[in-house]
């Protein structure tokens, strides 16, 4: 056994692997170095970064300018109790308020998107009570505490619930998923029934506190909304007093364009939550910023709330550092050009292979979605799949690039194509080559059709 086999031996007998049944958890490659797109095993082998991790490592790796600001922080004042100031968190507010929307306001500081969701539910059932219910979607995934995975649609919930991890209160809404439409409607005849059904909603239920969205679905999708829906969704909250929490933890920081994705859509919710490319990953930073309505209710009441790393200095220090990159690599132009090209090449490899039944996104945001039958749309796998154990599609397709060296996330029905965004349309290029080789597992137990491809980025 070799001294690196031996190590990660030692790793896995002694750790819980993440969403994994343990058996799994033996053989993880050892990861030992990255920079700018690319990570490297132990054994020097290049892994392109197609899915920036985990949708968060939005600026690569080894950006030396947040490297060089948390370093200086590390050296300065690492942490202090949260119930003191520190420039670190005087700079980061500083920073946020020159890309957050002008109406959002009054911050608070955690280190993950669970956290800032946990935070934005104590925020809206406090204020907002008696009424307490959150009304979420089945496509989503708001984080893993108790709060957190009960706003949660996607199967991990499940768990979650037998294990009685789950606070009450949360119902589910139809989601605006077009391709395949809880309605049985064709956009735009459909008139956006989705987000329609939300005021009838409501009022049935009664109670109703908030919503939660993520404004372009995550892991569950990449979904993107007709241009109607969040207007729409704006309208029915106002009129019924309810509060709207946007979700920005995966779909922030210039991942489809604009700061938040909300903005695409002239919208501003109650509640924004966010974390990964706050920092680019860099150091773990959640942040909940709400608006002042929201916020004055806390003026005279307590608000009842706080982490022992709450507002933690190293963690704040990479948030200005971080800003300035993106501020920096937006004025070059690079993301604008290679995003449009990254949707040209998507559709072409829609078009070229049967197992994709929609190619969807927005920016460096987008989902090819596996289907067995393009024209039924029948899947390869459910989320039931997801749980069994089964060996699913996607994930076969994605192990099949890992080991020509591209990295992509898999669902249990899309692949996760989310580069970083300094990415270029040459490295776009060495991915997606390799992509296309991959996807020829899928079109074998396809089945073939007349049917094209679904392109359905028409919705920005």
């Amino acid at each position: 056994m070799s001294q690196a086999v031996s190590k990660i031996k030692a790793l896995t007998d002694h750790t819980y692997g993440t969403w994994n049944r343990q058996s799994a958890w033996t053989t993880p490659l050892l990861i030992t170095d990255a920079e700018g797109v690319y990570f490297y095993d132990d054994k020097g082998k290049r892994y392109i970064d197609f899915s920036s991790q985990l949708m968060c490592s939005n600026l690569g790796h080894k950006n030396k300018n947040i490297i060089e600001a948390i370093t200086k922080q590390a050296e300065k004042l690492p942490y202090v109790a949260p119930a003191f100031a520190t420039e670190a968190a005087i700079d980061a507010v500083e920073a946020l308020r020159s890309v957050v929307p002008e109406k959002l306001s009054k911050y608070f500081f955690s280190t993950s998107g669970t956290e800032a969701n946990e935070a934005a539910l104590k925020m809206v059932r406090q204020s907002k009570a008696p009424a307490y219910k959150v009304i979420s979607r089945y496509h989503s995934y708001h984080g893993a505490t108790s709060a957190g995975a009960a706003f949660t649609g996607d199967p991990r919930r499940w768990y979650a619930e037998q294990a009685r991890c789950v606070v009450d209160g949360v119902c589910f809404a139809p989601d605006n998923y077009c391709y395949r439409c809880p309605f049985d409607m064709t956009y735009p005849d459909c008139k956006v029934q989705c987000a329609r059904y939300l005021d009838y909603m409501i009022k049935e239920e009664g109670n109703v506190a908030a919503m939660i969205v993520e404004p372009v679905v995550g892991t569950n999708g990449r979904i993107v909304p007709p241009p109607e829906y969040y207007p729409i969704l704006r309208r029915i909250c106002d009129e019924n007093d309810v509060l709207l929490i946007a979700d920005e933890v995966m779909s922030g920081w210039f991942r489809t364009g604009k700061a938040f994705a909300i903005e695409h859509w002239n919208v501003t919710p109650d509640i924004l939550t966010t974390a990964k490319g706050a920092t680019a990953a860099y150091t773990p930073a959640g942040i909940t910023v709400s608006s002042e309505a929201v916020s004055n209710y806390f003026e005279q009441e307590l608000f009842c709330h706080g982490h022992t790393y709450a507002y933690h200095a190293l963690a704040a220090s990479a948030i200005p550092a971080a800003v300035a990159e993106y501020k920096k690599l937006f004025a070059s132009g690079l993301p604008q050009r290679t995003s449009q090209y990254l949707e040209q090449k998507l559709f072409e490899l829609g078009d070229k292979h049967i197992c994709v039944g929609d190619v969807r996104g927005i920016g460096h945001f987008w989902a090819l979605e596996i289907v067995k039958n393009r024209k039924t749309k029948e899947p390869f796998d459910t989320k039931a799949d997801k749980l069994s154990g089964k060996a699913l599609m996607t994930a076969q397709i994605a192990g099949n690039a890992m080991k020509q060296g591209v990295y992509m996330a898999a669902w249990y029905d899309t692949l996760v194509i989310a580069p970083p965004l300094i990415i270029t349309e040459e490295q776009i290029d060495e991915a997606l080559d390799i992509l296309d080789k991959s996807l020829q597992i899928g079109d074998k137990e396809a089945v073939e059709t007349d049917v094209a491809a679904s392109h359905s980025s028409e919705y920005k």
